[in-house]
């Protein structure tokens, strides 16, 4: 199941809950029992792997036209 992170208005306080996805929108009291919260929005990152960097940039191919693949348009 997902984790679903929410703040308490009312004190502050930040909080996990962990509820399927049918019920992602589903109002959530703060363990101090105040109901005012809110669900804050999640960062998902994706990489490649462990300690892998971003992808390198693609390597010039020759021609080094614009126009219709890489040759001359005259």
């Amino acid at each position: 199941m997902p984790n679903y992170d929410f703040r308490c208005r009312a004190c502050g306080d930040t909080f996990t809950v962990n509820r399927p996805m049918s019920e992602s929108s589903a109002p959530a009291a703060c363990p101090a029992g105040h109901d005012d919260t809110v669900k804050l929005l999640s960062a998902v990152g994706i990489s490649g792997g462990l300690g892998s960097g971003p992808a390198p940039a693609p390597r010039p191919s020759g021609g080094g036209g614009a126009c219709c693949g890489g040759g001359c348009c005259g």
